[in-house]
């Protein structure tokens, strides 16, 4: 017994430090952590923040046309397809096209998820930011924000952060519960912005070559 008690509680130990830690900054530099991003002001002192990077070998042109499009029956999350289907999230696999119809996104506009809430968007800056904001929601609020950050002319920043609040200690376990699967599917989603984003550029610039050789 006591053995079997041992082992789990280092286990519990080893994740809530090191591995959760690890979770809630993958990708990101120091000063990511400390940045400043459009939408950190709508939730005061919040009991959950992550933030998570990846750079992508394109432009923020090419990054901006995937990431509007998000949301049920219009791009996808561009995440795990049995892991949208299984939270209700999806269901269909995510775009591999840019669809024009979702191109024009808009304060105020709501992009759904499955059968859960919609996603209100608080903040809409074209090839800059991203912000979601689902405050008052049952037991919790969430703002979650995505940025692109030019590295060069060649490549881009892809961040993303959550900001949570729970009112009440029921809705703080159970955000404890789903961070793990939060986890995977953001990492996954970031992925897949960042194939489909350097895949769009390579097409763009094989266009260009096209259409720059001289006639035969």
């Amino acid at each position: 017994m006591v053995p079997t008690l041992f082992v789990i509680l280092a286990l519990a130990a080893l994740y809530w430090f090191p591995v959760r830690s690890w979770m809630a900054r993958w990708g990101t530099t120091p000063s990511d952590l400390i940045r400043v991003m459009a939408g950190d002001g709508l939730i005061a002192e919040p009991t959950y923040s992550g933030t998570m990077a990846i750079v992508v070998n394109a432009s923020p042109e090419h990054i901006w046309p995937w990431l509007v499009q998000i949301g049920y029956q219009r791009g996808g999350l561009y995440s795990y397809v049995w892991l949208d289907r299984l939270f209700g999230y999806l269901d269909r696999p995510s775009a591999t096209r840019i669809r024009p119809e979702f191109q024009n996104l808009a304060v105020g506009d709501q992009i759904p998820v499955g059968h859960g809430p919609s996603w209100p968007v608080a903040a809409v800056e074209p090839n800059r930011a991203l912000v979601l904001d689902m405050r008052n929601l049952d037991g919790f609020d969430w703002v979650w924000q995505f940025a692109l950050y030019p590295v060069d002319e060649n490549r881009t920043q892809l961040v993303s952060r959550s900001c949570v609040r729970t009112r009440s200690v029921w809705a703080r376990l159970a955000t404890y519960a789903i961070e793990p699967a939060g986890f995977i599917m953001t990492r996954r989603m970031l992925l897949g912005l960042k194939q489909r984003a350097e895949a769009l550029r390579g097409a763009k610039m094989a266009e260009t070559r096209a259409n720059q050789r001289p006639a035969a």
